[in-house]
């Protein structure tokens, strides 16, 4: 199986070059779709996946003041993939998101609920993309937060113990070594349309921080970010859901549950801080 990934530099694109670790991770413009032919037609890959894309530096707020190069790479990049895969016949998988929904666990969205979250640009983009690609033989995967037991800044637990304040709001998460797993099974099948992979049941980053003083560091202290008090530390509104894992398990692939997750990617962390 003859893999490239597009995005393969950054911080998803790493992860699934080693998962594929004879992938091409070829630096060109997903939007340019000369750029993008040229490699399908030099490499003939089997399979393409897509990891390129804008979330923003140091977080989606980046996006609300970058419209124009969130769109170019969350939109028109994955559009130009879906044409030139298409002309080939070349198997497409897109890493996507489930930040474009708002609801609380008591109605886990599925992949057939349309976006109901327009409260950033970001989550905007990336409604309009996991719509469209409804209409076409793509694996969307659809992750949420994710996170491991790395040092890597973008992973959710660095992220968030910056942080003085964090909601006590639940959400669907994913833990990467679960999501690896979950897509090759995915891709080895060649399993088309959206797929929620999270972790099942749902945790919030308050509680996330309360395990993480828990395990890692007992000196850490945060306290409580009521939702209302949201605007006065992000410029853009954020995603908060639960999503549905039905279609994923009916695949027969299951993932831990997401405390346990979190506490196996925490104790992993301290044991890599003290080595």
């Amino acid at each position: 199986m003859k893999v490239v990934i597009f995005g393969g530099r950054g911080y998803m694109g790493q992860y699934f070059a080693s998962l594929y670790p004879d992938a091409l991770t070829p630096s060109v413009d997903i939007a340019d779709s000369r750029d993008i032919a040229d490699v399908l037609d030099t490499e003939k890959p089997d399979v393409v996946i897509n990891c390129a894309g804008k979330t923003g530096r140091p977080n989606v707020d980046w996006c609300e003041t970058h419209k124009q190069e969130t769109i170019h790479s969350n939109v028109i990049g994955p559009l130009v993939l879906v044409e030139e895969c298409g002309k080939r016949d070349v198997y497409l998988v897109h890493i996507g998101t489930g930040c474009v929904y708002s609801g609380n666990s008591s109605t886990p969205f599925t992949e057939t609920d349309a976006p109901n979250f327009f409260g950033s640009f970001y989550s905007r983009s990336k409604g309009v993309i996991d719509q469209l690609l409804h209409d076409f033989p793509v694996l969307n995967i659809r992750l949420r937060m994710p996170f491991d037991g790395t040092s890597n800044e973008r992973n959710l637990i660095n992220k968030i113990k910056k942080y003085d304040r964090l909601l006590d709001t639940e959400n669907s998460m994913t833990y990467i070594p679960d999501l690896l797993a979950a897509a090759d099974t995915l891709i080895q099948k060649r399993a088309t349309g959206p797929y929620n992979i999270t972790n099942p049941g749902a945790i919030t980053p308050f509680r996330i921080m309360e395990l993480y003083k828990e395990i890692v560091d007992p000196s850490h202290t945060f306290a409580l970010l009521k939702e209302e008090d949201l605007p006065e530390v992000a410029s853009a509104g954020r995603s908060s859901c639960v999503l549905s894992g039905d279609k994923l398990a009916s695949e027969g692939i299951v993932m831990k549950p997401v405390e346990d997750a979190f506490r196996e990617a925490l104790h992993t962390l301290k044991s890599a801080a003290n080595s």
